[in-house]
């Protein structure tokens, strides 16, 4: 990770760690950058997206004006979700791509995320490049003048083709079955129920009212327990959470029981299994991913690999093994054949052509995983002071014993956040009291030590 670029962009809360000038000066840079690579009166094209917190419109603007200034064209998709600027920039043949989104964040944070011409997460050299612009260690990029100047372009038909994709992926109707979206009043709340009711669902969503300040307040994939309750008060078949920029989703079945993105990996590999098209038999899951799915792949032979968390590792390691399923604890899935990055609709369509194709209920296609308790407790700190705490040897020394009094049976995880000033820390075991209890042995040194912030 960079200074500014962590593991999903640069991302902070909005005009204190992440300001306008940031946004101008990183429209700047990629809109020289990319149009050295064009001759003639030919510009870079470069399409951003947004979500729907309040900073998202001034951040847009402020990349519009750099990208212009430097010469190339913004092509603006407006609000819309991280996997279809993903998709544009891949299918359009676009320079780059850019989202403005904090994802799953509160409101007041956003982030700039910066995808390359393949829809994939840019490169770290890039970041890099953009990081020394940023302070400064690069000269200054000349202005565009006269008929170099780029132009701003209304690109929202570039949405409209990603949704028309998403529902040619249908392959069953979804006519009669009554699924509820939770759309977190975020980017997927004009999206989502397109897709679901032009292939027959009875939609039901809530949480599609943004207005600048609510976007996953008590919303979405990070309060699912709001979905919980309405599948089960409404009576509904299934409900899917979307975070706010709509490349996670986790489900609900029809108890209202959570089926998390472990429990979706476990659902898809195996219907791939079945059909002889699970490529190198084999999952792709982060260190996070519970020791319940581990056990369950082993039961019906399906092999895994474990990455760092954060699903660009996720994704470069498909990338490199021809893998075709995998992904997070937390929602982020990648369908390697039909998108470069997670995509929250997309798993929830994925979700329903099993459940179609196999005629049965999402709780029974998700019995055979059994999930050990699993807690985590988020320890605010210094930004500064992160790497310091991981590598602390009497932070490392508590959470050995920790482990150590499990007894074998379960772990503990210690990490520092790619987007927040937190430290993870994270045990699994055989009852939650028991995670707790393990969890405060390392969090009471932590604090001890003054890295903590109350």
């Amino acid at each position: 990770m960079g200074k500014y670029f962590g593991t999903d962009g640069f991302r902070g809360e909005a005009n204190v760690v992440l300001t306008v000038e940031h946004a101008y000066k990183i429209g700047r840079f990629v809109g020289w950058y990319y149009g050295k690579n064009h001759e003639g009166n030919e510009r870079a094209q470069i399409v951003i997206g947004k979500d729907t917190r309040r900073s998202s419109y001034m951040f847009e603007y402020a990349l519009a004006a750099g990208i212009t200034a430097s010469g190339a064209d913004a092509c603006l998709l407006h609000v819309t979700t991280t996997p279809s600027v993903a998709y544009i920039t891949k299918v359009d043949s676009f320079d780059c791509g850019i989202m403005i989104s904090a994802s799953h964040n509160p409101f007041y944070d956003n982030g700039i995320k910066l995808i390359n011409c393949h829809g994939e997460k840019m490169e770290d050299e890039i970041t890099d490049k953009i990081e020394e612009y940023l302070d400064g260690k690069i000269g200054e990029i000349p202005f565009a003048t006269k008929d170099k100047i780029g132009r701003t372009v209304d690109y929202v038909a570039g949405r409209n083709r990603y949704i028309g994709y998403l529902i040619s992926l249908g392959l069953y109707s979804f006519k009669g079955i009554k699924v509820a979206l939770d759309c977190a009043n975020g980017a997927s709340w004009n999206i989502a129920k397109s897709v679901f009711d032009a292939l027959g669902a009875k939609t039901y969503v809530i949480n599609a009212e943004p207005n600048g300040i609510n976007i996953n307040n008590n919303a979405g994939s990070t309060h699912i327990e709001v979905l919980q309750k309405y599948v089960v008060e409404n009576g509904m078949d299934v409900g899917f959470a979307y975070d706010g920029d709509a490349d996670r989703c986790l489900c609900v079945d029809e108890k209202g029981e959570v089926v998390d993105g472990d429990k979706i990996m476990y659902i898809y590999a195996r219907y791939l299994k079945e059909h002889g098209e699970l490529v190198n038999n084999t999952v792709v899951a982060t260190v996070m991913s519970n020791c319940g799915l581990f056990k369950a792949l082993d039961e019906i032979g399906i092999e895994y690999a474990k990455t760092a968390v954060g699903d660009k590792n996720v994704y470069d390691y498909m990338a490199a093994h021809n893998n075709c399923i995998g992904g997070e604890q937390s929602g982020h899935i990648i369908f390697s054949q039909y998108a470069s990055t997670g995509d929250g609709i997309l798993t929830s369509l994925k979700m329903m052509e099993v459940m179609l194709a196999k005629k049965t209920t999402l709780s029974k296609l998700a019995e055979p995983v059994t999930i050990f308790p699993q807690e985590l407790v988020n320890v605010r700190v210094r930004e500064a002071d992160k790497s310091k705490v991981i590598e602390d040897p009497r932070v490392l020394e508590a959470c050995a014993l920790a482990e150590k009094s499990l007894g074998g049976v379960g772990r503990m995880l210690l990490r520092k956040s790619g987007t927040e000033p937190l430290i993870r820390v994270m045990c699994e075991a055989t009852d939650t009291e028991t995670c707790f209890r393990c969890i405060k042995m390392v969090t009471d040194v932590i604090d001890e030590l003054g890295y903590s912030i109350k």
